[in-house]
Parts: structure tokens; C-alpha cells; sequence
């Protein structure tokens, strides 16, 4: 058995995907005279992960933290349904996780980072991995992805995508966000294409689904199948993400706080951060990456006390979105979700950046709920009373 010393450091991030990845970069920028260490299971920061998002999602004035994280921008968006097609002028990027794994090598010391460690206990101040070394911290946050959904009522995105080398150019020239026009299977099911350069895309498959179920095979066959209906020739699948990722409708935020590491401050999906109905998580990694290195202490127990309390305000600015989501899945037979989707689609773009990024304004949700409801209103107002049982 391998003795390793013990480390001692002001700041423990456990987790370093996105979450506590964005979390270590700030500190570095904001705070370099503080002594951070990042703890990874992997052999890679960031995992095997694409995320993307809209510049309207992150403030002017904290654009300087992803900036050296795209990899691939593009002016505009386009959304295709059965009834309506339409391009968006926002503009939208990428992050690919081996750039962030760059960055974060690049910016913090060799020995802020730790890769292939297992973490065996954590509380507000300590951390133990396998072979029992020990990290006393001034503060420990946990960031390793979600806690125990069990304690939320969650429908569920899962997808398939797979980075193709294409023979030939595709002639895309911006992403195609949604393409709802395909074949409806297992709840509300769309296309999401990323244009990677003259003979590279990113094709995803994705669900709404009320399970969490994933078969790979299926959606690998349904992608080639996309691909080939729009007459691109893929030579060879370069990478594949799979995810299931809770759609939140309702739940106990206190017992879900309470299940990822008790009393313990925690990012990312561990604290519930996150857009409830489109799953998306930087954005909030973002603002909780610059508000956390703003804390003139960074102790574990007043860590845990403002994040638990920024995971409350989060959670109750998400009321609206839950409502929504109950709409989506309860509401609105598996064959007709895309109605929601397409009706919202028709809606004026700053409506749509701003739901995007969580901050829809009290004008942007009545606006979304009135008119003709795409689904019958009896069936509406059933799902928005509904609770789990």
C-alpha cells in the first residue's frame, strides 16, 4: 500500500467537470494567492462532454471565463418543427472537455491538480481518498454531479450524440438547435446538429422522455439513419457522449441538498444548479464559479451556508419552469410535446434568450401561457396541480 502525505490547501473542489472546473479557473483569475486543489476520479478534467450555450446566457462582465473555453462559435441558430421553421440571430458556442482539460492545465499549478483519485469522504473541511490520504481545507465544495434524484420529480432528456468525419462538406453554416420534424418516439424527440468545421458535425439525439432508460444501439441506428436522410456520407464516428439528465418538476430540495455529502457546500448539479426545463448547467456554473470566488471567506461551513441558500433562491426562481415541465410531460400526450416546443418557438427571440438563461421576466411568462394552449386546458391545469405521489 502507497503512504501519501497529507495536503493542506484553502480550497477543495471535488469534481472536475464543468462545474468545479469553471469554479478552479476563477479562483485562479480572482484569488492566485489562495492554494486551490481540484480532485478528478478521471484520468481527464471534463469527462467526455460538449456543452453549449448562448452569449445572452452569461453576463458581459463574466465572459472573460469562457472565452479561452469555446472551441467553435457561430452567429445564429436554426429550429425546425412540422409546422414552423425559423432562424434565431443569438449567438451560440461550444465547449469541448478537452479544451477545458487544457485551460486547466495551462492556469493552475501541477500540484492544484489531482487526476485519478478516488474520494472516499468528504464534510465541510476535509476530504479523504483512497489510500487514506487526507486534504484539511479551509473549505470543501463538492461538485461530482448530481445527488440522489430520488428526492425530486423528474421527467428526463437523455441523448445520444456522436461526433462524424464526413466525406464530403456538409454546406451547414450554423447549428441546428432542434429538428422536431423527425419521427416522435419515447416523448418528444428532436435532432441537434453542431457544424464542426467544413467536413465535421456533431448530430444528437434527444428524448423527453418519462423514463430514464437509454439504449445507445437504438439512437447510434436512428443518427445514421438522420444523417443519411439529409445526404451527408460519414466515413468514421470520432467520439460519443450519452446522457440522462433530470427534467425537475417538483420535489424536496432540502433532502436532495442533504443527500450529496450532507452539510457540505456543493456546484453544479450536486446543488440542484441548473435550467429545469432545458437541463442546462453552465450558465450557472458560470455566475456560482464568480460568486463563489467573491466570498472574502471561503470557510466550509459559511461556504455551505451561502451556497445552500443560493440553491434556495434558484430553486424558487425556478417555480415558473417546474410548472412548465409538468405541462410538458403530464400535460401533453409522448406523440404531441413537440406543440409546446413549437409554439414557444414562435415567440420573440428576447423571450427565448431569456428563458434560455433562467431569467424570464414576469411579462415573458404570461406571455408564454396565454393564447391558444397547444394541449387541451383541462389537461393543463391537471398537470399543474399535480404532485409526485
Amino acid at each position: 500500500m502507497v503512504i501519501r502525505e497529507n495536503i493542506k490547501c484553502d480550497l477543495a473542489i471535488v469534481g472536475g467537470g464543468l462545474a468545479g472546473g469553471l469554479i478552479a479557473l476563477a479562483l485562479a483569475k480572482m484569488r492566485p494567492e489562495l492554494k486551490i486543489v481540484l480532485i478528478e476520479q478521471g484520468d481527464s478534467f471534463g469527462g467526455n462532454h460538449i456543452w453549449s450555450f448562448f452569449a445572452s446566457d452569461i453576463l458581459p462582465e463574466h465572459r472573460w471565463l469562457t472565452a479561452p473555453l469555446v472551441t467553435y462559435g457561430w452567429s445564429g441558430y436554426d429550429v425546425k418543427f412540422p409546422a414552423h421553421s425559423r432562424t434565431l440571430d443569438n449567438i451560440y458556442y461550444t465547449i469541448e472537455s478537452e479544451r477545458l482539460d487544457w485551460v486547466l492545465r495551462k492556469n493552475l499549478p501541477a500540484s492544484s491538480l489531482m487526476l485519478g483519485r478516488e474520494v472516499k469522504a468528504v464534510s465541510p473541511r476535509l476530504v479523504v481518498l483512497d489510500g487514506a490520504q487526507r486534504i484539511n481545507a479551509g473549505g470543501v465544495i463538492d461538485a461530482r454531479g448530481a445527488g440522489d434524484l430520488n428526492h425530486l420529480d423528474c421527467g428526463w432528456q437523455k441523448f445520444t450524440g456522436q461526433l462524424m468525419q464526413l466525406s464530403e462538406p456538409h454546406n451547414l453554416t450554423k447549428p441546428i438547435v432542434m429538428d422536431a420534424t423527425v419521427d416522435q418516439h419515447d416523448g418528444y424527440r428532436f435532432v441537434y446538429v453542431l457544424p464542426f468545421g467544413m467536413d465535421k458535425l456533431f448530430i444528437e439525439d434527444t428524448y423527453y422522455s418519462d423514463k430514464p432508460d437509454l439504449d445507445p444501439r437504438i439512437l447510434r441506428q436512428r443518427i445514421a439513419a438522420y444523417a443519411d436522410e439529409q445526404g451527408w456520407k460519414v466515413e468514421r464516428v470520432l467520439r460519443e457522449e450519452n446522457g440522462v439528465l433530470p427534467v425537475v418538476m417538483g420535489g424536496d430540495l432540502e433532502s436532495y441538498w442533504a443527500s450529496g455529502s450532507g452539510r457540505t457546500a456543493k456546484a453544479g448539479a450536486r446543488g440542484a444548479f441548473f435550467q429545469p426545463v432545458t437541463s442546462y448547467s453552465l450558465p450557472d456554473a458560470v455566475r456560482n464559479a464568480i460568486f463563489i470566488a467573491e466570498q472574502p471567506d471561503l470557510d466550509g461551513d459559511k461556504l455551505n451556508l451561502v451556497l445552500r441558500q443560493r440553491a434556495q433562491d434558484h430553486w424558487n426562481k425556478g417555480r415558473f419552469f417546474r410548472i412548465l415541465n409538468r405541462m410538458l410531460f403530464r400535460g401533453a400526450e409522448g406523440r404531441d410535446r413537440y406543440k409546446i416546443l413549437e409554439r414557444f418557438y414562435r415567440l420573440k427571440p428576447g423571450l427565448i434568450e431569456r428563458f434560455y438563461a433562467g431569467n424570464s421576466s414576469n411579462s415573458d411568462k404570461a406571455r408564454i401561457l396565454i393564447g391558444k394552449p397547444p394541449i387541451p386546458i383541462g389537461k393543463a391545469i391537471t398537470a399543474i396541480r399535480s404532485k409526485k405521489k
